[in-house]
């Protein structure tokens, strides 16, 4: 979504994904103070630290961001395969012959929220400048950007605007407003993943009065053009409700992919024809305890949609191939299953010299032999097991079974545990309990971050690692520990990451070299023959020679051993049949909250009780 996240970091106890929905009120939680008021409640296993675009680097940033701004073109509902579709944007980009240069005409009539950073406080329109503006923000150092890596030497003139000191008065030959209405981005190479970027969390369009005026403060405060607006944000939840202002229209379902065979079962075709918004508030809460949510879920007046604990699995399916609730739950629940668009990996940061690069060629020789043992030491087996109901698919490499430059010939040897030959590799290279490094295991502070540690750390203390010398280290938020591996101060990374579209291009970049932390390379590997192939397929049309690259690039990094990777996890989520709504997740992300509807009981579904006012 967009993003670390992705992005996109790991719930090891619930499957739903790195998000997790959840709703409130078997019959929507009327709110006690006004009980015509429709509310839905939502929650996340980790806390957003930043509502500002520029840093929307995670998949809890990210859901949120996209739905408080604009981005110029979004993902459809329900179509699977995942499709782009226009949202600020009024039609897809004009594409030049040659595929450098890109016409976006915007949808007029546009306008940001009312706010006092504006004339009389009125929000004023959204024009092409603004996207001008939001994408030049993320090459301003001052912005603290995480997202430059997008465009990065693929628009002309931005990154030597950037070098000239991100000076806002002055043009970019590849980044043009040429009329009120229409974006022009040249780029110095062909980009067939541009369109993607513009639908990601960072494009979104933010008006510069409100960065002028709000400066940091802007994280707490988005002032956007999205379908929602914010209420209230704190460490423990975000209050959002509906923009009313915003370009509500009749819900085509099938325009947005519905397909009855698969989706039927959810009885979203309710809301085909009807104009959202369907509730009054939307509230997210930030949960941590999979066993508290759980709970709440099955109070029936509470949690709506959660996603299901590992260790209740055997009590509440009646099976997991397929995926079914036991009969007397099936009667109070939907329930489904489907591979992330995405995966869990575990990275080894190659700026510190006692497991990564070193000026010594023999050190480093040494350094790789660490690294390879520490690969064959995970046992992805056990990890599947304990913590993804054996559902989790595992692969070796960074391209994940859903896009399809995925290889299903690729040796699994990877991901295949070997503790003896870890023994071998660490005894052949003169590693002893007395030399190796001690490992600073940076995680969060939930329960499942200790057994994930205490889990790795029996597997290294197998292979003759001091278990003294790995050492557990917990953040009190997921930011906190994001930060972390973006300062490369930790030498031992663990997350997950969601695609932020379907091409393998999204996947092979997390080890590009040019993107090293704070970038989305937080391994801050660095091979020169890898980058050169990155460089060459980056600018392909989808082919089988691009493929071909790809699984090149995808055997270099397995046999340089820098990454622990991967699985995909299997998304389970469970909902009260109240809800109307089909879970979707991967590249759609946040985009389908304005979808989320409540049943009438009858078929049908309960209109926002404040939408009356919307044509």
């Amino acid at each position: 979504m967009n993003r670390l996240v992705s992005l996109r970091a790991v719930c090891a106890l619930l499957l739903f994904g790195a998000a997790l929905l959840v709703g409130c009120g078997s019959d929507g939680r009327q709110d006690a103070a006004d009980p015509g008021l429709r509310v839905y409640r939502h929650s996340t296993n980790g806390v957003p630290t930043s509502l500002d675009p520029v840093q929307s680097a995670t998949a809890y940033t990210n859901m949120i961001v996209i739905n408080v701004y604009d981005t110029l073109y979004a993902y459809k509902y329900l179509a699977r395969p995942f499709e782009l579709k226009t949202n600020l944007a009024a039609a897809m980009p004009e594409i030049s012959a040659d595929g450098l240069t890109y016409t976006v005409r915007l949808k007029p009539g546009v306008y940001f929220i009312d706010d006092p950073v504006f004339p009389d406080g009125k929000g004023r329109e959204v024009v092409a400048e603004d996207v001008v503006y939001s994408i030049k923000r993320h090459f301003d150092p001052a912005m603290r950007p995480q997202g430059a890596w997008l465009w990065q030497g693929k628009v002309a003139g931005l990154d030597e605007w950037k070098d000239a000191g991100s000076d806002y008065e002055q043009d970019i030959e590849g980044l043009r407003a040429l009329d009120r209405y229409t974006l022009q981005i040249k780029l110095v190479r062909p980009y067939p993943q541009l369109p993607f970027t513009l639908a990601q969390g960072y494009s979104a369009v933010v008006p510069r009065e409100a960065v002028e005026k709000y400066g940091r403060d802007l994280a707490l405060r988005p002032i956007g053009s999205g379908p929602f607006r914010l209420v209230s944000f704190d460490k423990t939840r975000v209050v959002m409700e509906p923009n009313q202002n915003w370009r509500w229209q009749p819900v085509d379902i099938y325009a947005e992919g519905y397909d009855e065979e698969t989706q039927g079962f959810s009885g979203v075709a309710a809301i085909h024809g009807q104009t959202p918004p369907f509730v009054d508030r939307f509230e997210i809460d930030f949960i941590q305890d999979s066993a508290a949510m759980w709970n709440s879920f099955t109070k029936g007046n509470e949690v709506q949609i959660t996603g299901l604990p590992v260790e209740l699995a055997d009590s509440v399916l009646a099976s997991k191939r397929p995926v079914t609730l036991r009969e007397d739950l099936a009667e109070k629940y939907h329930i489904t299953s489907e591979i992330e668009t995405g995966f869990v990996y575990q990275g080894i940061n190659m700026d510190f010299p006692e497991f990564g690069y070193h000026p010594d060629p023999a050190q480093e020789k040494r350094n790789h032999a660490l690294r390879c043992a520490m690969i064959k030491a995970f046992d992805w087996n056990a990890r599947n097991e304990s913590f993804y109901f054996g559902l989790g698919v595992i692969f070796p490499g960074a391209i994940p079974p859903v896009v399809p430059e995925f290889d299903p010939e690729l040796s699994r040897d990877s991901v295949t545990r070997d503790v003896s030959g870890a023994r071998r590799l660490l005894a052949e290279n003169g590693w002893t309990p007395e030399n190796l490094p001690e490992l600073l295991y940076g995680t969060g502070s939930g329960v499942v971050y200790r057994q994930f540690f205490e889990q790795a750390r029996a597997w290294l203390v197998e292979i003759g690692w001091p278990r003294e010398k790995i050492i557990l280290k917990q953040f009190a938020t997921f930011g906190d520990l994001n930060r972390q591996w973006r300062e490369s101060r930790l030498p031992y990374i663990g997350l997950g990451w969601g695609l932020d579209y379907p091409d393998a291009q999204n996947t092979l970049q997390l080890f590009y070299g040019p993107y090293r932390a704070p970038g989305s390379n937080l391994t801050n590997y660095n091979n020169p023959e890898y980058n050169a192939l990155y460089e060459q397929a980056a600018v392909m049309q989808p082919s089988p020679e691009r493929t071909e690259i790809y699984r090149r690039m995808n055997r270099i990094l397995i046999g340089d051993c820098v990454t622990i990777i991967g699985l995909s996890r299997t998304r389970i989520p469970i909902w009260h049949r109240e809800v109307v709504m089909h879970p979707a997740g991967g590249m759609v992300g946040g985009f389908q909250y304005p979808f989320i509807a409540l049943s009438d009981g009858a078929g049908g579904i309960r209109q926002a009780a404040r939408s009356a006012g919307i044509p």
